[in-house]
């Protein structure tokens, strides 16, 4: 299985979720792919993840971590001995989004949400200091990422393996050069010659 956690304010309608999706339907595992819709509050969104993770064998699953959904990624490939791959990770979350404290709006609807105060110790609770397994995990950090750094995110997963991108941008709009190897590394067979679309 594999598991995609979304950013703050995002959804499973982002685009790096559908291109997955679409990936893994193309290839025959479209089953394998859960995308949930993440509650604001951190300590009910790694409860939902978690409850979703638990239905299969740690070594059948595969946790994709967008952003905010990479911070919780992390958290739960160390309790649940699983791969994961972190896309442009918030590795510093407490600190990073501190400034959202208040009423927001989701990216894909517009929808409003409030982003609690009690959410930051909430997220602080998620904190991992140090990896235990390097090889379980892949980090793509993008050099252009305009909201978060990605030296810190480098920085934070050492001798993981480690595509890092020059230029693209925090939400990774060449996603699709990546996909297949992203996949690959969570087991899925990739026929050679069968590119990923946009």
């Amino acid at each position: 299985m594999i598991l995609y956690l979304h950013g703050f304010r995002s959804s499973p309608t982002s685009s790096k979720a559908c291109q997955i999706g679409a990936r893994l339907q193309a290839l025959g595992r479209g089953a394998d792919y859960v995308c949930p819709q993440l509650p604001a509050s951190p300590r009910q969104a790694i409860a939902l993840a978690l409850q979703l993770a638990q239905s299969c064998a740690p070594d059948q699953l595969t946790i994709i971590g967008s952003s905010l959904g990479g911070y919780y990624a992390t958290w739960l490939a160390e309790q649940l001995a699983c791969r994961a791959v972190l896309l442009n990770p918030a590795v510093r979350a407490p600190r990073e989004l501190a400034q959202y404290v208040g009423v927001t709006t989701q990216f894909h609807s517009d929808e409003p949400f409030e982003f609690k105060q009690e959410y930051i110790a909430e997220m602080e609770a998620l904190a991992v200091g140090h990896i235990t397994r390097p090889e379980r995990y892949l980090l793509v950090a993008a050099t252009g990422d305009e909201l978060l750094d990605w030296r810190e995110m480098v920085a934070q997963f050492p001798g993981v393996r480690q595509k890092v991108i020059q230029g693209s941008d925090h939400g990774l709009s060449d996603f699709p050069d990546y996909l297949d190897e992203v996949l690959a590394f969570c087991g899925v067979a990739v026929p050679a010659g069968m590119k990923a679309s946009a």
